[in-house]
């Protein structure tokens, strides 16, 4: 048997895990690259295995990075299944179908003003591609045993990471693996915690957040001052890069609470700007056995926001002057309708840009963050004056005391702990930690297309 890092080794983006057990063959998600283009050029790089050789891709959850690449995939012969928890089956159609629009966009948008060394510039895959690609989805429940192959069986256990996020617990004849995909918080704000380890010879763990904590400041404190210092202080108006699944939910709760006890204006539009995210806010209503809101908490949060799903109504609201607050996606300024207002207030400094959510090196959310003066995005520099303020503690990924806490929930030290999904500073500061604080002895940093055996 070996495993191979085929993405998310080395970065938090791109996270394609292949597993090869004699002839047969496991893709553990099938993520897209994003961030800095030398990353997103691998999207378009020819994999080291064929797609139509590989049976199964077992999807832990619906963020891009870990199933945007599957149309492609699909598209270069992949006829296996797809097999996920069926809210990741939802959510992942509809974030998709929009990466396929954003592309397509993209793409049109180059070869009509020519910032585009290709010519004429293609998308990497259509909405029609994302579409077809469910076809190959089949869902299954938590603790739902399936058999792959003889002697090769998983099941998903509660990651706690975004709807319907799944951690993998695999047996391959007599050895345990557990694969952590994306790990949340210890008491995350919308979802059930996530489940203990249990047995396992070989754990696969992320490490996005591998080397630092996160911000104990309640966010709903964070997120009141932003507003009330922002809309009454500087009269201006608040802008909220979002990513469409989880943290749209979770600003949007908190802002109904906020609401609710009249801490923020009544009169205050709140928009929702984002297609993926108000359809990823009717997934959540749709599986209430995977979070923890009230039917009454889903009524208030309906009412507390305006979901714009129509162009035209976007166009309108970005060239009304009125004060307001706006979630819009992408979480990392990559696209989407967020640029649409960073082009309009971007250059004020009476306005502000709310972070709120891990912002990978090369994105324009991490160039905000670090705070250049300026951002390039529709084929021009754009003046940063607007203020830049954030909110760690939102992150749906567990930190290192969080990290270090789960891998405890093992029953024994594991024969070998691999890191991956992290930047390098973040993973080899895990590493260090886990040696020192666990005595774990065999921890390895992933690295990129370097097959690792197993015995």
């Amino acid at each position: 048997m070996q495993i191979t890092f085929l993405g998310g080794a080395g970065t938090v983006t791109g996270s394609k895990t292949l597993i090869e057990v004699g002839k047969e063959k496991i893709l553990l998600d099938c993520g897209l690259f994003q961030g800095l283009k030398e990353l997103r050029l691998k999207n378009w790089d020819k994999l080291p295995v064929k797609a139509s050789e590989i049976s199964y891709i077992i999807l832990t959850h619906a963020h891009l990075d870990h199933c945007g690449y599957i149309p492609l995939f699909v598209k270069q012969g992949f006829q296996g299944k797809i097999i996920c928890t069926p809210p990741t089956r939802d959510l992942a159609e509809i974030i998709l179908k929009d990466s396929g629009k954003i592309q397509e966009e993209d793409a049109e948008r180059a070869n009509k003003y020519g910032y585009t060394k290709h010519h004429p510039a293609k998308p990497l895959y259509t909405v029609e591609d994302a579409i077809f690609a469910m076809n190959f989805f089949e869902t299954i429940e938590l603790h739902e045993w399936v058999e792959l192959f003889p002697d090769i069986k998983f099941q998903f256990k509660n990651a706690g990471h975004i709807l319907g996020s799944a951690f993998v617990e695999l047996h391959i004849q007599d050895k345990t693996f557990i694969f952590s995909g994306d790990i949340g918080r210890k008491k995350p704000l919308l979802l059930h915690p996530k489940e203990k380890i249990g047995h396992a010879d070989y754990i696969v763990c992320e490490s996005t957040y591998g080397d630092r904590l996160h911000d104990k400041t309640p966010a709903i404190i964070t997120l009141w001052e932003a507003i009330n210092y922002t809309i009454l202080d500087k009269g201006g108006t608040l802008l909220i890069p979002t990513f469409a699944v989880e943290r749209a939910q979770e600003l949007i709760y908190l802002l109904s609470i906020l609401k609710k006890e009249k801490k923020i204006p009544h009169d205050l539009p709140i928009y929702l700007d984002s297609p993926m995210g108000v359809d990823a806010t009717e997934v959540f209503a749709n599986y209430p056995n995977y979070h923890t809101l009230s039917k009454s908490e889903i009524r208030e949060m309906h009412n507390t926001v305006k979901l714009i799903k129509d162009f035209q109504t976007s166009v309108d609201i970005v060239n009304d002057n009125r004060q307001k607050i706006v979630l819009a996606g992408s979480g990392m300024s990559t696209g989407g309708r967020i640029l649409y207002y960073y082009n309009k207030y971007l250059g004020d400094d009476k306005n502000t840009i709310l972070l709120v959510g891990y912002q990978a090196e090369g994105t324009r959310g991490r160039s905000l963050k670090e705070g250049d003066n300026e951002i390039k995005f529709f084929g021009t520099y754009h003046e940063v004056r607007a203020e830049i303020m954030e909110i760690s503690s939102l992150s749906a990924h567990a930190d290192q005391h969080e990290i270090l806490d789960w891998l405890k929930t093992a029953d024994k030290p594991p024969k070998t702990l691999f890191l991956n999904h992290g930047e390098p500073h973040q993973s080899n500061a895990l590493r260090a930690k886990i040696q020192d604080a666990l005595k774990w002895e065999k921890v390895i940093v992933a690295k990129m297309n370097e097959p690792f055996y197993i015995d």
